[in-house]
């Protein structure tokens, strides 16, 4: 179905259908939409009628998607998302940035890189009001109705579009006072003989691999586990033990001498970093123009080189 060929009522009905089918309730889409229930039930069976197929079943308790209805859904989503795009672009805001912006990231990199970022995109753009969401988990920003994000990693196959900026490595560092005292280790076994500070927020396994192809790995036994990569470095800087961390985590310590990487022939594959976005070519100018001054300052950021 294209969008010229849907008629006012049957927007207006494919509205209703997936505001029920979001909230699994007549009622509670009749709130969210102000319309009375029985305006919604009306809804829902005039274009069940007009498709000819049920959408929707019903029981006392509950309201879900037959299957027909969720490959309808799909479809409904999809045009409700054109008309919303040409409204938009109508109405000038493809071409100037207004709105609110969310981003998201990991708690570090949030705090260290795209903030800084994002403040300086607000000094640009007074229109635009800035949102961020960092933490240690992967956001699904489709659902959570995310603008930007930024992921360190590996991406799976999406329709979300990604542009590479970088990458950043896992090293092992510790403080000049420590390799005074203890040592630098020559080779990943050496480890063994370490004091090891492993920070659980990042990744929860304790054997770590080496080398390009990680074929080389050390089950390290820490004495001491943090539960946030912030605790492992400051005990790291403070000359306790070594610990594996994100290079770019760890920048300014390197660049004043507060730490120092060992075992850097050893070093994993690098992960890429990528601003990644839904909207493709189609999105709303505070996010094209957010995704094109990240891109322009981490590309030119060293570390992530």
């Amino acid at each position: 179905m294209r969008v010229e060929e849907m008629g006012m009522d049957r927007w207006q009905a494919m509205r209703v259908f997936v505001k029920v089918a979001e909230t699994e309730s007549f009622a509670e889409a009749g709130r969210q939409l102000h319309m009375s229930p029985p305006a919604v039930t009306r809804a829902i069976s005039t274009l069940e009628e007009q498709i000819g197929v049920r959408l929707l079943a019903r029981t006392t308790r509950s309201v879900k998607m037959t299957e027909a209805g969720s490959r309808y859904f799909d479809d409904c989503r999809r045009i409700l998302a054109d008309i919303a795009d040409a409204e938009a672009s109508a109405a000038g805001s493809h071409a100037n940035p207004t709105g609110t912006l969310i981003v998201t990231g990991s708690v570090m990199f949030g705090r260290m890189y795209a903030l800084p970022i994002l403040l300086e995109y607000l000094d640009r753009y007074p229109s635009v009001t800035g949102r961020s969401l960092f933490v240690d988990r992967v956001v699904n920003i489709i659902e959570e109705g995310i603008d930007v994000a930024i992921r360190i990693g590996h991406l799976p196959d999406s329709s979300l579009s990604a542009i590479r900026v970088g990458s950043v490595k896992r090293v092992i560092c510790g403080a000049p006072a420590y390799f005074e005292k203890h040592g630098i280790p020559q080779v990943p076994a050496d480890l063994a003989h370490h004091r090891i500070i492993a920070p659980t927020a990042a990744w929860a396994s304790l054997e770590w691999h080496f080398g390009e192809e990680s074929k080389t790995s050390v089950t390290v036994r820490p004495r001491l586990l943090c539960n946030t990569n912030e605790a492992a470095i400051t005990a790291a800087e403070d000359g306790w033990g070594l610990t594996r961390i994100l290079s770019y985590q760890i920048g300014p310590a390197l660049s004043e001498g507060r730490l120092q990487t060992v075992l850097s022939d050893y070093d994993e594959k690098a992960l890429p970093i990528h601003v990644v976005h839904a909207a493709g070519r189609r999105a709303p100018a505070k996010v094209r123009t957010f995704v094109d001054l990240a891109v322009e300052r981490l590309r030119e950021n060293p570390l992530f080189r």
